[in-house]
Parts: structure tokens; sequence; C-alpha cells
């Protein structure tokens, strides 16, 4: 049976229901958009609104029926990003983090191109470079992913922890990686309010997704991970 959040209460196909309610009632609103971004900002609520349906799937068990979500959700963030502003790098990074959490690596691979094409690299933000360093990690480019994740770990305005871990799955530092994805966890479990309103680990989660192609996943246990005893 999918896990439906039992221990803690949590009821995922009540956060279902919502966000494919909100997807469907931003779809019905697109054809009224009255300009280019009056449009991609709604595509943009419609990535959102798929990616928490994907992610609260996820949370119950229930992975074919989330990839489809989480798959949708990378399209809707693709298609918004032509007529998204400048420096609108939170499009490309969610989209990875679907197709990752959606097990679909050559999507993935394909979304990964994309924010280098978009020139990631050379953004002088330090969302920028964690879509370059994201990217280059789906890719396998470790060497490239080390430049940028040591241009953000040491910012005041970027997660230390999650620039951290970055550094070290690029090294293959099992030691370095365990402590690091283990204070993102911490630092999810301190958190007040979630993407979409779904308590879930999602960073950790694409963190580990990266981690196990490298062979250096650890066993982590929360109830905002899937398959937890609490979760």
């Amino acid at each position: 049976m999918p896990n439906q959040g039992a221990t803690t209460g949590e009821n995922w196909q009540a956060h279902v229901d919502r966000e494919e309610a909100r997807y469907r009632d931003g779809e019905s609103r697109l054809p009224e958009a009255a300009d280019a971004d009056s449009r991609q900002r709604q595509l943009t609520r419609l990535g959102n609104a798929s990616a928490g349906a994907g992610l609260a799937l996820l949370m119950a068990g229930r992975r074919d029926e989330a990839a489809a979500r989480l798959t949708r959700a990378a399209e809707r963030y693709r298609e918004s990003f032509a007529d998204a502003p400048p420096g609108s790098w939170g499009r490309p990074i969610g989209a990875m983090k679907a197709r990752l959490l959606a097990g679909d690596w050559d999507g993935a691979a394909a979304d990964a191109h994309w924010a280098l094409e978009a020139d990631a690299p050379e953004a002088d933000s330090p969302i920028g470079r964690y879509a370059a360093a994201l990217a280059f990690l789906v890719l396998g480019a470790d060497e490239h992913t080390r430049i940028h994740a040591d241009a953000i770990r040491t910012r005041d305005d970027f997660p230390a922890e999650v620039g951290d871990a970055l550094a070290f799955l690029a090294a293959h530092d099992i030691v370095g990686y365990t402590l690091a994805v283990e204070r993102v966890l911490e630092s999810f479990e301190r958190r007040d309010e979630y993407l979409e309103d779904i308590p879930a680990a999602d960073t950790v989660l694409v963190l580990q997704a990266l981690a196990a192609r490298r062979g250096i996943a650890v066993e982590l246990s929360s109830p905002l991970l899937p398959n937890s005893p609490s979760a």
C-alpha cells in the first residue's frame, strides 16, 4: 500500500488533490494571458503546481504517478523560460530537479544542456551558478561542478550546506557529502514553509539521486523523506 503518512497524520492525497486543482485552474486561465510576461508567470505557476503534486505522490510511494507530474512540471518550467526575465535560473533548476526526482536522467541531461547553453556558468548570481553546478553534476562533468560549487558555498546569500554537498559530490567525498547532506536535511526540518506547502525535503532527494549515480548515497531517515518510518 502507498505510504499515506499515517504516523505524522499527513494526508498526501489531499496535497495531490489541491495541487491538481491548482494546475487545472491555471491551465484554464492560460489562454487569457494578456501578454508574454503574464503567460510565462502562469506557466511557472503550472510548473510549481505539477511539481507539488509529483512530490506529494513521491512521498506517498506512488512513483509512476509522481514521475508523470514531475515530467509535466519540467516541461512547463522550460516552456516558461523564453519570455522570463533575465536571470530566471529557478526555471532550469526546477526542471532538472523535477527530472531527477522522476528518475528521468535523459530528460535531466537535456535540461542540463539547456541551462548551460543559456549561459548559467557565466551568471553573476548564486542561483545562476547553482544552476551551472547542478547541470554539470547531471552531466557527470564533476571537475566543472567544483568550480561553481566553490563559487557559491562561501557566499552569504546561498545556503552553505547545499554548496558543500555539491562540492563533495563532485569530489566523490563520501564523508564530506554525508555531513553536508545531513545539514541540508536538518535545514529542511527547521522550516515552517515548503514549496507548494508540501512537507518534503526535495533538495535532499535530488542530492541523493546524484550521489547514488556516484555510489556514495547515504542512509537518511526523516518524516520529510519517502520510505522513512515516520513519513
